[in-house]
Formats: C-alpha cells, sequence, structure tokens
C-alpha cells in the first residue's frame, strides 16, 4: 500500500535506495500510485537533503551514503586540510584574482588568505564568504544563485551566469572524492556542473583532497576536469593513489605536516 503522506514516500524510497539500488521516475511513480511529477519533486527535495544522489540518463541512484552537512565536515581531518590550506595560500601572489569552491578545505584556504595583500576573490561558498568578511587587502565578489544547505555553497543558472563574465589565475576546488578515471565526485549534479565551468575560467586548477577523498565515490555525480590540473593532498595519502593519478598525468602535491 501506497504512504499516506508525502514524508513517509520520501523515506520509502530512501530505504528502497539502500536495498535495490537504482529506479527510475516511471517506476517509482507506479510503485506509490503518484504522478511522475510528484516522484521528481520527491527526488529533487532527497537530493537538495543529501539523502540521495543523481546519475545522468533519467535515472537515479538511490545512495546508501548520505551526504553529510557542512557542519558535520567541518571537524573531519581537520589537520591535514590545514596543511592543505596552507600549502594553497603560499602558492597565491599579490595581484591575482582566484576562484574559490564551496567545502571545507577550501574555507580552511579562505582561513589562510584573511591576511593578503591585492587580493580579488570570487567564491560560492559561504563559508569562504564568512572568512574573508572583514579582510582589508582582499576584494571579495560572491557568485550567488542558488543555496545548498548541506555544502552552503551557490549552484544553478545565476551562479553559472556570473562566471561567464569572469576569468581567474587560479581556480581551488573541493571534492567529496576524486579518482583517476571520473575526476570529482559530488552529491548533486548542479555542484558537478559548475566546478566543470569554474575550471574552464582559470590558468590552473587546484583540486584540495586530503588523503581519505582519493579513489573515494559515495555519490554519483562528476565533474571531468580537463588533462592540466593540480591534486593537492595530504601526507596520509595512499600510495598507490599518488602513483595512479601521477601516472595519468596530473600533477600531485603533497602538503607538509604542519604546514611547513
Amino acid at each position: 500500500m501506497p504512504p499516506t503522506t508525502s514524508q513517509a514516500r520520501r523515506d520509502r524510497i530512501v530505504h528502497l535506495a539502500t536495498t535495490t539500488g537504482l529506479a527510475s521516475v516511471e517506476e517509482l511513480s507506479q510503485l506509490f500510485d503518484v504522478t511522475p511529477s510528484t516522484i521528481r519533486r520527491d527526488l529533487a527535495r532527497l537530493t537538495t537533503e543529501g539523502r540521495l544522489a543523481r546519475t545522468y540518463g533519467g535515472a537515479m541512484a538511490l545512495s546508501a551514503h548520505p551526504e553529510a552537512s557542512l557542519r558535520q565536515r567541518t571537524g573531519e581531518a581537520y589537520e591535514e586540510k590545514r596543511a592543505i590550506a596552507q600549502w594553497a595560500a603560499r602558492q597565491v601572489e599579490p595581484g591575482e584574482t582566484l576562484l574559490l569552491d564551496a567545502g571545507t578545505t577550501v574555507g580552511a584556504l579562505a582561513h589562510e588568505l584573511r591576511g593578503a595583500k591585492e587580493l580579488t576573490i570570487a567564491t560560492t561558498g559561504l563559508t569562504a564568504l564568512h572568512a574573508l568578511a572583514d579582510a582589508d587587502g582582499v576584494d571579495v565578489e560572491c557568485l550567488g544563485g542558488t543555496l545548498r544547505p548541506l555544502s552552503q555553497g551557490f549552484v544553478g543558472p545565476l551562479t553559472e551566469a556570473a562566471l561567464e563574465h569572469m576569468s581567474f589565475d587560479r581556480v581551488f576546488l573541493g571534492a567529496d572524492g576524486v579518482t583517476v578515471d571520473r575526476g570529482i565526485c559530488e552529491a548533486d549534479l548542479r555542484q558537478t556542473r559548475l566546478k566543470e565551468l569554474m575550471a574552464r575560467r582559470a590558468d590552473r586548477v587546484y583540486v584540495l583532497a586530503h588523503g581519505a577523498k582519493l579513489g573515494r565515490a559515495p555519490f554519483h555525480a562528476w565533474a571531468k576536469l580537463r588533462e592540466d590540473w593540480t591534486l593537492v593532498t595530504d601526507a596520509s595519502a595512499p600510495d598507490a593513489q599518488i602513483r595512479a593519478f601521477e601516472a595519468s598525468g596530473v600533477r600531485v602535491e603533497i602538503a607538509p605536516p604542519g604546514g611547513t
């Protein structure tokens, strides 16, 4: 019998995700005896909440790995993220224009840049905005759009349109996971599309990902990067993963512990 409330139906969809995997909109519509548009709204809401992850082709990848909120991820791998952020900050030169992604590691980089001079920084992330709001030597541009509560980042057509009017010396991207063959893994196709667009607008592309994220694919949305990008990770990164990225032509930088 179909659930009697919208919340019960969405909970049932998530339960099916953990047991049966993929299901199409049409199949879910028939199962719950509701219209396809109702199912699409359910799936959109569950994706925004981080309980599901989309794939291409009209199907839904019903994920058993809910997306953690930015608050939940703040304390995760703190020292590793700090080391990566400090390494990245040392690459930045006065007078540059930077593009910062949303996320905790890129947010840590924004904190490291608070004392910089003569920088212009555009960002899609609230964490970076908060860190740089009172930085005297930094001109801050906010690429607004639709706010994803879980990632505290802006996505969507307004964000993408703003990017078309800017170019950057460097872009620093975050990732839920990153693999040699597929690129950056995220929970939402809007995120991965935006990351691809961000990479195209910058001369130099950096992906900031601590060691536990290498080879990790928790979701089903991917950003494929151009060939000349740099992976910045930390000393915990597995040697096999480092060798695999280097063999594929990716430049890999290992941030030393303690920012030395």
